[in-house]
């Protein structure tokens, strides 16, 4: 009897029955709430438009078998582990203790201090939201700042904040108690649509061993411009294109021990890197819209790439693995290391929905900040009908 919910594998059978699960069953019935199972249903209404309402309610009820069907063996359920060879992880599920009434409605950046204090750059009431190495809330700040979209953070070697609002066309540099000492651009005031000219929707800011302040400007320039610490402007390069040093989205920004400087150059499906002074290096390729981006300190760092994946995972690619949303570990010269995360779009343990800010502590640990709600109705044209996660800890698991 044909079993799959999802309407894939007519070999698919529950767990018990004698047969084997498909990878998307098996996957669902983790979680019956958001995960893959939201995916699968949205997914599959949005692929089967003339689907009638009998039909998608027969698919809920053989979700909701799934789900009740997932009872661990064990009090405690193994560990989920991402990532290949020396680049390991464990899913920290439940990571960060909100206090009540909180809410992140997106996670748009996170930033790591020098005492591992991380700092959650977000969309909510609370714009800035600080919680220890081990997920205890410790403070929120932000609120009477004056953030209109909260989209990039950064921490320099002085454990200040540079905060980056997207939509209100500044960059502000804060104390880790939220005083605000420094801004770049004028709030509020974008400069015309792709002049060139700081900023018009600025996306992230970088800080090089100088302490020289390097700032994406974004989704309606092609720019990248540098300043001075004391926020004097440098210099800045990039057109819209496609050819080196050209940009289509310049999302993200970070920079190494060495001072080069490295680009999310997102709808380009690449990676750029330039030395300091703006001119172009070497680019990666083999990646799938690069969004969030943080490269980790010495003398042979890594690269910590989240990809967003293709926008068609509610239509021609839905439920297709190994695309993204992911998180990928890259060496300074752009080879793949590994994948975290190799299944389609979910909130399940091991699956990404929209990766947009990464940071990384002095352990290894790594820090994923999502714009899930954002990004779901853009996916499957309608909104969650609950918050789906927007921040994620991977902890690095020690070689054997």
């Amino acid at each position: 009897m044909r079993y799959c919910p999802i309407g894939r594998d007519p070999t698919c059978q529950p767990a018990g029955k004698g047969g084997k699960m498909c990878v998307f069953c098996s996957l669902t019935r983790r979680r019956m709430l958001g995960g893959l199972a939201g995916f699968a249903v949205a997914g599959t209404a949005q692929a089967e438009g003339s689907a009638d309402a009998a039909g998608r309610r027969s698919r809920l009820a053989a979700l909701a078998v799934l789900a009740a069907g997932d009872q661990p063996e064990s009090p405690q359920a193994a560990p989920v582990i991402l990532g290949q060879g020396d680049h390991r992880y464990r899913v920290v599920e439940g990571w960060g203790e909100l206090p009540p009434g909180y809410a992140y409605r997106d996670g748009a950046a996170v930033c790591v201090d020098s005492k591992d204090n991380v700092y959650v750059f977000n969309r909510g009431a609370h714009p800035v939201i600080v919680f220890d190495r081990d997920g205890r809330f410790l403070r929120s700040w932000g609120e009477d700042i004056g953030f209109t979209n909260a989209h990039g953070a950064a921490v320099g070697p002085d454990d200040m904040l540079y905060l980056t609002d997207d939509f209100g066309a500044a960059v502000r540099k804060c104390t880790p108690q939220g005083k605000v000492v420094l801004t770049i651009g004028t709030p509020g005031k974008p400069a015309p649509r792709f002049s060139g000219e700081p900023f018009n929707r600025c996306t992230h800011t970088a800080l090089s061993p100088r302490g020289d302040i390097y700032v994406s400007d974004g989704y309606q320039n092609a720019r990248v411009h540098k300043y001075a610490p004391d926020g004097r402007w440098l210099l800045s390069w990039g057109e819209p294109g496609t050819a080196p040093g050209q940009f289509n989205l310049v999302h993200n920004i970070a920079c190494d021990d060495a001072g080069w400087v490295y680009v999310a150059d997102r709808e380009n499906h690449r990676v750029q890197v330039f030395d300091g002074d703006g001119r172009y290096q070497a680019q990666w390729h083999d990646l799938m819209r690069p969004c969030g981006l943080f490269v980790t300190r010495g003398t042979s760092p890594l690269a910590i790439v989240g990809e967003l994946g293709p926008e068609t995972v509610a239509t021609l690619t839905a439920g297709v693995p190994n695309l993204g949303p992911r998180v990928s570990v890259l060496s300074a010269k752009g080879e793949v290391l590994a994948h975290l995360g190799r299944q389609p779009l979910g909130e399940a343990a091991g699956q990404f929905i929209a990766p947009h800010g990464i940071a990384v502590d002095s352990r290894g640990d790594i820090y994923v900040a999502e714009v899930s709600n954002t990004y779901w109705p853009q996916l499957f044209g309608r909104k969650p009908d609950h918050e789906l996660r927007s921040l994620q800890k991977l902890a690095r698991v020690s070689a054997s």
